[in-house]
Order: structure tokens, then C-alpha cells, then sequence
């Protein structure tokens, strides 16, 4: 039996009778796809550690917003577990991030008030898609209450479903200290701008006040010539009349006499030009204080004798306002202090003004004050005590508060005391007030004796 002859091996330089009929091109082809194959695996790669970079890179981004806030930030599952947290939330509760990840919102709430104030914070927040804000109770690892106001804000996933809340808030000691900061600076911005309007209207009054009183010095001071001359004139005229009058003269003349009363006429002549004279004197004086009182904020520091400014105020609030007040007062001895006297004026005027004001309140038919002046060492010391009814104690620690008046508001503006309280103080003094025993007010007003 013939057998077939069998195929001879391919030896190792021919080709795979799979690959058989594969031209050099189509091998070049394949080399070609594989290179790019790689080079984009090589450029996957790259692309994916940019990516894995920018992700780092976010995440410490979102960790350093998150350590910075000085508000404390709580994101929380649709199930109420903490999934996040910052620092100041951990610094607030006395607690590390680790025990408040995964741990139940509602567990560090102090009170079920503050519980049931979330959930429906948390619930208004789902239904309308927008924050709510809530006041809450969260309690420290010692124990003690924080009292915090939360704003509560849904969170979304990328398909707009609802998958939590985000809790925003601040301790509400620090709102409430800088509210009252704001308040404080709000009150002095209030008050400057009333001392600004003050100032203007007392610049505006000194220039009428100035005005009126240069136009009123120079009448008075003819007043006071010509009642001057006119006393020597009459004093020359009783004179010649009386040598006159020792004449014998005839009957018409005596009759004419009798009937002009010139022997009444001489004698009341020295007491109308006396009087004359102290009206015209006291107007005088009292224009010289009104141009002082003018000058006030202009005037350089100089030696004011006190007692003449005590009576000075007495005559013009007695002149102005209260003619039945009676007034008590001993004047002492000369006693100097360094200031500005018209400011000084002013606030003398204003002590014994509302000392008036109080006392014809409940004494309408007597009201009365007693003004005393002592020196004491290097400083002296003025007592002005009424017979009103007194301060209330409520009232007590706020009678130098600019705009605090219990007077209506067509009586008193609240500006008196506040600024005679300044005045004083500028002239390194001292102002008060109490109560006596006896009922009534008094009010001390101390400076210190010039030189």
C-alpha cells in the first residue's frame, strides 16, 4: 500500500499559514493601529491624573471654605445623619469631626422645643425649595446650652432630586453683641448729629443775640448820659428854685406854685432819676450779658467769679419765666474759677430752670429753691435744692441722656441737662443729682478753683 508523502515543517523564517497572504502593508497597518491605540491609552492616562489633580485640588479648596467659615455648617441626609461638618461647628460643640460624622442632627439639640422647631424648619425648606431660617438649642460636651440661629436649605443631587439639608447658622451671642454694637455707634452717630444741630442753632441765636445787643447798646448808653446830666441839671435847678422860693413874691406866682405843685414836683424829682438810672444801669447789664452769653464758644478760658453768675442766671430765669420763684441764695465770698463764663451762665440758668419746672409741678403757689456755695480745699461746690417731688428711680440713671425729658414736648427737648452735663465736664467738673430726705431734688455741680 502506497503512502501519501507528508508536508514538509515550515521552517522558522517562512510565515504562519494563518497570516498567509498578508502583505507587507497590512502588517505596517497593524503597527500603525497599535501605536495609536497606546498613545491614547498614554493621553487616557494623562487626562485622568489632571482630572484626579483638579479633584484634589476642589477638594482642598472646598476644606479650606469650609475650615475658614466662622459660621458653623451642618449637611445632613434626608435621614437627619451629619454627612459633613466644619470647624467651627467642632469648636463651638467642644467636639472632634470624627464623633459628629454619621451621628443623628437632632442628638445635639438640647430640647424637644429645639426639635421640633428643626423638623419643621427642615420640612417648610423641602416643600418651598428655599431656606428657613430657625433658632435652636444645641448643647456643648460640658452640658451648657448655645442658643444658634440656623438658616435650613435643601440639598440636590445632579438630577434635582431631594437628598438632605444644609444648615448655616451663627452663635446667637455674637448677633446679639454686634447688634448692640451697631446700636451703640447708631446712638452716637444720633447724638453727634444733634450736637451738630445744637451747635449751629446756639451759633445762629449768638449772632442774633450778638446783634440785638449792639443795637440795643447804643440807645442805653445814651440813656445813661443823659440821665447822668440830667441829675446835675436838676440838682443846679432845685438850687435856684429854692433861692426862689425865699423870695417874697407876688400872689399870682404863689398861686401859680399851688396850683403846678412844684414843692411835690422837687421832692419825687431824686427818686424818678434814680430810677431811671437802675432801669437804665440794669439794662445795661443785661445787654452786656447777652453779648457775653453770645460769645460763649468763642471765648478764651479766663477767671469767672462764680457768685456773679448765680445771680446773674436767678435774674434772668426770674425775669423770663418764673417772676413768683423764690429763690434762695446768700451771696459768699468771692469765689474764682477758669472756664467760659457764658457757658457757665448757661448751665446755671438751665440747673435753676428745671429746678422751677419741678417744683411748680406739685407746689403751684410756692415753689422755691435753695442755692448754696461752699469751697472745699481746691474745688468748690454749688447745691441747688428744690421742693419738687424729687427724681424717680427709674429716671435716676438717665437724667443726663441727651433727649431724656420727662417734660412734654412743647416744654422740654431732653438737651438741657445733657448739655450742662458736657459743659461741666469740659471744665474738668463734676455734675449730679440725688434725691433728699426730705423730698425734693438736689443737684451738686463741683469745679475746680482757678489757680
Amino acid at each position: 500500500m502506497k503512502r501519501k508523502p507528508s508536508k514538509p515543517a515550515p521552517t522558522s523564517h517562512e510565515t504562519p499559514p494563518e497570516f498567509a497572504g498578508m502583505d507587507e502593508s497590512a502588517w505596517v497597518d497593524v503597527i500603525h493601529k497599535m501605536d495609536e491605540v497606546y498613545s491614547q491609552l498614554l493621553a487616557d492616562e494623562v487626562a485622568l491624573e489632571e482630572k484626579n489633580a483638579q479633584l484634589e485640588q476642589s477638594q482642598q479648596f472646598i476644606f479650606g471654605l469650609l475650615s475658614a467659615m466662622s459660621d458653623v455648617l451642618v449637611a445632613c441626609n434626608q435621614d437627619g445623619l451629619i454627612e459633613e461638618t466644619n470647624r467651627a461647628l467642632c469648636e463651638l460643640l467642644g467636639r472632634s469631626e470624627g464623633d459628629l460624622r454619621d451621628l443623628a442632627l437632632e442628638s445635639l439639640l438640647a430640647d424637644d422645643a429645639s426639635v421640633q422647631s428643626l423638623r419643621q424648619a427642615c420640612q417648610a425648606s423641602s416643600l418651598h425649595t428655599k431656606g428657613s431660617v430657625v433658632e435652636i438649642h444645641l448643647r456643648h460636651s460640658s452640658g451648657s446650652l448655645i442658643s444658634v440661629d440656623m438658616n435650613c436649605t435643601p440639598r440636590h443631587n445632579s438630577r434635582g432630586q431631594h437628598i438632605g439639608h444644609v444648615l448655616v447658622g451663627r452663635p446667637m451671642g455674637e448677633l446679639k453683641r454686634a447688634y448692640h454694637q451697631l446700636r451703640e455707634a447708631h446712638e452716637a452717630l444720633k447724638d453727634t448729629q444733634q450736637q451738630l444741630l445744637h451747635s449751629e442753632k446756639m451759633a445762629s441765636l449768638g449772632r442774633l443775640v450778638a446783634g440785638v445787643a449792639h443795637e440795643l447798646n447804643n440807645p442805653i448808653s445814651f440813656v445813661l448820659g443823659n440821665v447822668f446830666s440830667l441829675q446835675r441839671y436838676s440838682q443846679r435847678l432845685q438850687q435856684y428854685l429854692h433861692q426862689i422860693h425865699g423870695l417874697p413874691l407876688p400872689e399870682s406866682v404863689l398861686a401859680l406854685r399851688r396850683e403846678l405843685r412844684i414843692d411835690r414836683l422837687l421832692e419825687d424829682l431824686p427818686s424818678l432819676m434814680e430810677g431811671t438810672q437802675e432801669g437804665a444801669q440794669r439794662t445795661a447789664d443785661i445787654v452786656s450779658g447777652l453779648k457775653r452769653f453770645s460769645a460763649m464758644d468763642r471765648e478764651e478760658l479766663s477767671r469767672v467769679e462764680l457768685n456773679g453768675v448765680v445771680e446773674r442766671a436767678i435774674r434772668w430765669i426770674k425775669i423770663g419765666t418764673a417772676p413768683r420763684f423764690v429763690v434762695k441764695w446768700t451771696h459768699q465770698a468771692d469765689c474764682f474759677v477758669s472756664g467760659h463764663g457764658g457757658q457757665l451762665l448757661q448751665v446755671m440758668m438751665n440747673l435753676i430752670q428745671n429746678a422751677y419746672d419741678a417744683a411748680v409741678a406739685v407746689n403751684q403757689q410756692s415753689p422755691e429753691l435753695h442755692i448754696t456755695l461752699t469751697q472745699q480745699g481746691a474745688r468748690v461746690k454749688l447745691n441747688f435744692d428744690d421742693n419738687g417731688p424729687g427724681i424717680a428711680p427709674e429716671h435716676m440713671q438717665r437724667i443726663f441722656e441727651p433727649f431724656f425729658t420727662t417734660k412734654s414736648a412743647s416744654k422740654g427737648t431732653g438737651l438741657g441737662l445733657s448739655i450742662s452735663y458736657g459743659i461741666v465736664e469740659q471744665h474738668v467738673g463734676t455734675l449730679s443729682a440725688r434725691n433728699l430726705p426730705q423730698g425734693g431734688a438736689r443737684f451738686t455741680l463741683e469745679l475746680p478753683l482757678a489757680g
